[in-house]
């Protein structure tokens, strides 16, 4: 089994070392195939949500940086599981890749269960303090407790999900994704209106959809062993230095995470001055940016993987190859769905909502970033890919530059103390967007010089 299980690891290396242009795509379509069947459910659960009231959007709205928070902090971490087995992968070692899934899995428990207990204790003083309004505090909360209660499902499922992503295998965790949202999109009106529990009713859908996701990665993985990493846990060895390598990468990246979640509260907070309404069309129009960021969100992901095997099996010149593709397609999808979002923005959130000043939000938003999408996905792409080298420094210094030094004190500058309209929030993210696009590519360049004259050494001696 064993040699079975190291002979289709080779395999897939080789290939991915044969066709690298190829790899992004072979990694990345399954990524946004289950990502596309996710913003497919997050677009039917608004629709859902909107049917009960703009103020449950808004609660909405009010869950999400604790909900990203959550996330953030796991897809951190789980980036850091996924990059280590992939270098690991890459330099043969498939005992040491083992291994570090397992020390992944054990990570994902303990993190999952701290976030329930502290979302289960503290939920309703942590919604205070984000400064939740009394009118939408109800809602707000009936949505936080259920959803707490099921953040050890998600958060372990996404660190099981980086064990098939560190081993390149993107095509299992889509059928697992594609069934956990279809139970998902059936329970959301069953417990909504069927039994009558308006937003908690949403919660407790995605909440037994992520159990079901758990159930499904644990079966493929624990009892049936079909992944290429066996795991074992009997013969499990505890080894900080694994721990170390995951935290290297995962947790700058937890970090910037965490400062996003952040600014996306400030964002609430500094939008709420406007009213509930600014705020549900803000949501609102996140449902559209989330179609533009499947393939982008796919592309880095598979650049994560593909560098991190490229490093471990020293080609630094697939590492360069494999990245300027990636840039280059980021760009072009950017520049197009870009141009194709700010041209059918008037017409596409009807569907949402027919209140005229959510919809006149939404578009507002949709028409200042879509022409910068392209920036945005050369800031992720190259984010990806510096993680891939083996840092999550950078991702989290630049992410602290756009939302904690320009974005966020930008738009409370102008919609607090100036009192400029709710369009100059947008504005403030415009402009740090510019900025951390060209740190990050400058960053990336550099890293890669350095990496290159490295190597070269090394070869050399």
């Amino acid at each position: 089994m064993e040699n079975t299980g190291s002979q289709s690891k080779n395999s897939r290396l080789d290939s991915f070392i044969a066709n690298p242009r190829k790899a992004i795509w072979t990694l990345g379509l399954p990524v946004m195939m289950g990502m596309a069947v996710q913003t497919l459910y997050s677009i039917v659960d608004m629709l859902f949500v909107a049917r009960i009231s703009v103020n449950a959007i808004a609660a909405l709205g009010f869950n999400l940086p604790l909900f990203w928070l959550a996330m953030g902090i796991s897809f951190g971490l789980g980036t850091g599981v996924t990059a280590v087995i992939a270098r690991f992968i890459g330099a043969k070692d498939h005992e040491s890749a083992t291994n570090v899934a397992e020390h992944g899995l054990l990570l994902g428990l303990v993190i999952g269960g701290i976030f329930s207990g502290i979302g289960l204790l503290f939920g309703e003083k942590i919604l205070q303090t984000l400064g939740t309004p009394d009118v939408l505090m109800a809602d707000t909360l009936a949505y936080f407790h259920v959803i707490a209660g099921g953040f050890i499902f998600m958060i372990t499922g996404i660190f099981l999900r980086s064990i098939f992503s560190g081993e390149g295998d993107t095509r299992t965790p889509v059928k697992i994704q594609i069934t956990s949202t279809v139970v998902n999109i059936v329970l959301d009106p069953i417990l909504i209106f069927g039994f009558d529990m308006g937003v908690r009713g949403a919660a407790l859908a995605t909440v037994l959809s992520m159990l079901v996701a758990v159930i499904m990665y644990s079966r493929v993985i624990l009892i049936k062993k079909l992944t290429l990493l066996q795991l074992n846990f009997a013969t499990f060895q505890l080894k900080f230095n694994f721990f170390k390598d995951i935290f290297r990468i995962g947790i700058p990246s937890s970090i910037s995470m965490i400062i996003m979640s952040l600014g996306a509260a400030l964002s609430n907070w500094i939008l709420v001055h406007y009213g509930p309404d600014v705020v549900a069309g803000f949501q609102v129009a996140g449902r559209l940016d989330q179609i533009f960021f499947l393939p982008i969100m796919a592309i880095a992901g598979s650049l994560v993987t593909l560098v991190g095997m490229f490093y471990g099996a020293q080609r630094f010149d697939l590492i360069t190859r494999v990245i300027k593709d990636g840039l280059r397609y980021g760009v072009i999808i950017g520049m197009g769905s870009g141009l194709l979002f700010y041209i059918i923005a008037p017409y596409v959130f009807k569907i949402f909502t027919d209140d005229p000043m959510v919809n006149e939000v939404a578009i507002s938003v949709i028409r200042t970033f879509a022409p910068v999408y392209w920036l945005i996905a050369i800031g992720m792409i190259s984010g990806s890919a510096l993680m891939g080298l083996g840092t999550g420094i950078p991702s989290m210094v630049i992410t602290a530059i756009r939302v904690a030094i320009v974005s966020g004190p930008l738009a409370y500058y102008f919609a607090v103390i100036l009192g400029k309209p709710y369009q100059w929030v947008w504005y403030a993210s415009v402009i740090a967007i510019f900025i951390a696009a060209g740190t990050s590519i400058t960053w990336l360049f550099v890293r890669t010089r350095r990496l290159k004259r490295s190597l070269a050494s090394e070869h050399n001696a």
